[in-house]
Order: structure tokens, then C-alpha cells, then sequence
């Protein structure tokens, strides 16, 4: 017996039905504008080959570290999904073997976003009418394998048709940007631009950092010998980025830490770090490099994102297997007001500056990030991030920013996926839960319904591109 898959109309909105009543009417305004994806990891190879994806489980299962963590969780390898190895040991190469088993376990994912986001892309984009379980398994497989072989769900057919405007990536300084300039190069006029990541050659404790520093400086014809040198590479590489449609630069530390050293003390550090650092020294220089990096970018006016508090590849053994990015990274505390300071002290007042602050501590919503988005012409609050990128993090978010920070020092919503057929899945729980927000508000006489519509409108589409530049 098989159970019917639907996605109700009022998911997510109140049970109250006059506030219900109120979220339909905002999200019928907000629903269909376009998707702006500013800060992500899919990959542009996609969209500069627009070749068919191979098969259901390298698009859904093998790459989603949402989906294959929770099923580690319960015991299954990582390798009986196919996750490809950094030693090149076997793993399952039976694509639809990993679908089964995915089907078998998908009941593992009840009342996680994930399953709300997978549950649309399976009714939404590919039309499938009953839920997935170990019985319909391989009517999923066969569904969704007939469709990518077909040109509707090309890589560029569905950024076309999810109605996406705008899709950042997001590289390294040492990447030559190529499929960047094949996309630009092209006659499809879908809007892809990078981002610039500078961790491999910021963070010491990156395995190959010294060699990372020589390529990164041979590249941009600079001598990274000097601490000079080294940022002036940093400009080449912003620059390059920038001809590439890069309108931010992302910075995934460990802390918000920011120094502000003189120029001596600069180069002191930067000749240490090149040798054999302490963990206290490899720490000073990433707090040292946000401070020139908010430097450049009142230079040449790039959008500095922070995602720090972050212990990442927790996990050793998956990590020595199957490298970075497998599932195993977990929330730290965070903390922003003394951190950030000496970065504020030079900078926080400049409006040529954005800094966009994303946390996984939510207990510093209220108590730090919202007083500090509310009072820096410099700072802006990213949304709810990775773990709380779900239905309750989202309130949880609106309830603890908005009454210090405000809409209007936050920047909408972001995707931050890899997983490409989620973006428009994704976006549509956030467009849902801040109209359920919104219509709280009206409900209770705290705002006007048609203020509410022109928030909804600003938190959807608008807020995005003036945070970003775009």
C-alpha cells in the first residue's frame, strides 16, 4: 500500500484562521518573484556544460551532506552511499542500490527540513504523486531518471524555470574561474557570479598553506616573500573575482576574532605564519586578515560575509576517509561584541561597508548581533544559517532580531546549498515563514497589512540586492 505525497496549500501558515487568512494574502504577493541566491555552493560547471545530471542519487543523495549525515547517524556508511573517497577506496557505485537504501530510511527525516525540502522537489519538479517508501522506491527511480535525460531539466532549463535570477558560487583565489567565463562567454543569459573564498590562504592550518600562499602569489605575478606582497595578491585575486561578476567575499573562521596590528607587528606575524606557527599565531592572522579584508573592501566595494563558530570536520576518521564537507560539522559558541571590535574601531561607521554577520549560536541574536546590526552603519544580520535553516529557526530568528535590528538590517534569505534542485524549495519556506511572522504582527495591531505586504516583498526579493549589490 502506498500513501499519497501532498503538499498543502497552508503549510507553515497559523492554525488561527483569521492569521492565516492574512499569511495567504502576503505570500500570494511574495510567491512567484524571482529567486536571488547570493551565497551558495553549487557548482558552475553545471550551468557552463549544461549536461544532463547522470543519475537520481549523484544529484540528490551523494553531494547533500543534509541528507547523508542524518542517515550516518543511524548507522549507515557513508560509502554504502556512494560518497566519493579522498584515499580512493570502493564505495557503492549502483546508483539506484543508494536510492533503495535511501528509500528504506526516509522515514528518518520526519519533521526535519530536509524532508519538506525533498518532499518539494519530488511533487514540485518531477510530478510524483505518492510518498517515497521502500514501495515506490523504484518507481522514484525510474521517474526521476527518465526526466534528467531529458532537456527540461538541464542545468540552465531549471535555473530558467525555478524562476532564478541570480545564483552566486562560490571559489578559491587559487581557481582559474573557467567555468565562470564559459557561462559568460555563452548566448544563455542566466546570471551566474562567484564569490571570493580566501580560507586556503588565509588559514594556516590549511594542510599545503605555504605552497597555497607561493601559487596564489605566482598567479598574481606578487611576491608573498613580503607581507606586502601577500596583499597585494589579495587585490589581483579580488579583482580577478570581480571581472567574474563577484559582488561579496565569504570568510568561514573559526571565531569572529579581528585584530588591527601595525604594519611592523603585520609582517612579524605573516613571516611566522609562513614558518611553523602556534595555534595562537595562526589565530592573530585570520583576526588580522578580516581587518584588511573589510580594508579592501571599502577599496573596491565588495560585500564582506563572516560564517564563523564552526568546528568543522568534527568527525576524524570520516574526515581522514572521506575529506571536508561530509556531514561532520558542528555549532561552537559564538561571540561578536569584543571580537569585532577592533574591526568597528576602524571600520564599523563606514557605509562603504557591508559585513554580513551569520552565526550558529542563536543565543547571540538578541544579546549581540541584533544590538550591533541595529547601531553599525557596517553591519548586517544574515539569516538563520545551515542548522537553523528550518521553520523554527526562522521564527526563532525574527522573534529575537526584529525588536533591536529591525527588517531592514537583515538581508533577506540565502540558500547556502549545494543541493541545486532545493534552492526554490528552500526559498519558498523562508517566503512562507516570514509571512506567518507578518501576519502575527497584523494580527495582533503591531503593524498595518499593508506595511506587512511591503515587508514581505523586501525580505523576499529586495533586501537581497541591496545587501549584495546586485
Amino acid at each position: 500500500m502506498t500513501h499519497p505525497l501532498r503538499l498543502h496549500p497552508d503549510r507553515l501558515f497559523p492554525s488561527d484562521g483569521r492569521t492565516r487568512d492574512i499569511a495567504r494574502a502576503l505570500h500570494a504577493g511574495v510567491k512567484d518573484l524571482p529567486i536571488v541566491s547570493p551565497h551558495g555552493h553549487t557548482d558552475p560547471a553545471w550551468f557552463a556544460r549544461n549536461e544532463a545530471f547522470s543519475d537520481p542519487a549523484s544529484l540528490l543523495i551523494v553531494p547533500d551532506h543534509y541528507v547523508f549525515r542524518m542517515l550516518y547517524s543511524q548507522g549507515v556508511p557513508l560509502d554504502a552511499l556512494g560518497v566519493p573517497t579522498v584515499d580512493g577506496s570502493i564505495t557503492e557505485t549502483d546508483p539506484r542500490k543508494i536510492w533503495r537504501i535511501f528509500a528504506e530510511n526516509y522515514h528518518l527525516f520526519r519533521g526535519t527540513p530536509s524532508r519538506m525540502w525533498l518532499d518539494w522537489v519530488f511533487a514540485e519538479a518531477f510530478g510524483i504523486d505518492v510518498r517515497l517508501e521502500p514501495a515506490t522506491a523504484d518507481l522514484y527511480y525510474d521517474t526521476i531518471d527518465a526526466a534528467l535525460k531529458t532537456p527540461e531539466f538541464r542545468p540552465r532549463a531549471l535555473f530558467d524555470r525555478f524562476g532564478i535570477e541570480l545564483i552566486a558560487t562560490t571559489e578559491s583565489p587559487l581557481d582559474p574561474l573557467e567555468h565562470h567565463a564559459a557561462i559568460r562567454g555563452s548566448d544563455w543569459n542566466g546570471r551566474v557570479v562567484t564569490a571570493y573564498r580566501p580560507d586556503p590562504v588565509v588559514d594556516p592550518e590549511t594542510p599545503g598553506f605555504a605552497a597555497n600562499v607561493r601559487r596564489f602569489g605566482e598567479t598574481a605575478n606578487e611576491d608573498v616573500g613580503s607581507y606586502a606582497g601577500y596583499l597585494a595578491a589579495h587585490r589581483f585575486h579580488r579583482a580577478r573575482f570581480r571581472d567574474a561578476g563577484a559582488t561579496s567575499t565569504d570568510h568561514g573562521h573559526l571565531s569572529a576574532a579581528t585584530a588591527d596590528l601595525t604594519p611592523a607587528e603585520a609582517e612579524a606575524l605573516y613571516a611566522r605564519v609562513m614558518a611553523q606557527p602556534t595555534a595562537a599565531e595562526s589565530e592573530l592572522f585570520h583576526a588580522q586578515m578580516l581587518t584588511e579584508m573589510a580594508a579592501m573592501s571599502v577599496e573596491d566595494g565588495m560585500v564582506m560575509q563572516l560564517h564563523p563558530a564552526v568546528s568543522r570536520s568534527h568527525n576524524a576518521s570520516v574526515l581522514a576517509r572521506f575529506g571536508r564537507d561530509k556531514g561532520g560539522d558542528i555549532p561552537l559558541p559564538g561571540e561578536f561584541v569584543r571580537a569585532l571590535k577592533p574591526l568597528l574601531d576602524r571600520f564599523g561607521n563606514d557605509p562603504r561597508l557591508t559585513l554580513i554577520l551569520f552565526t550558529l549560536d542563536e543565543d547571540t541574536y538578541s544579546r549581540e548581533l541584533a544590538p550591533l546590526a541595529g547601531h553599525y552603519p557596517a553591519l548586517k544580520l544574515g539569516p538563520p544559517w545551515w542548522f537553523h535553516d528550518s521553520p523554527e529557526g526562522m521564527r526563532r530568528f525574527r522573534e529575537r532580531a526584529t525588536e533591536t535590528a529591525g527588517f531592514y538590517n537583515t538581508v533577506g534569505f540565502n540558500d547556502d546549498t549545494r543541493a541545486f534542485l532545493s534552492i526554490p524549495a528552500r526559498h519558498d519556506v523562508a517566503r512562507r515563514m516570514d509571512c506567518a511572522f507578518l501576519a502575527k504582527l497584523v494580527a495582533e495591531h503591531r503593524l498595518e497589512e499593508d506595511e506587512a505586504h511591503e515587508v514581505a516583498r523586501a525580505l523576499a526579493y529586495d533586501l537581497v540586492k541591496q545587501a549584495y549589490r546586485l
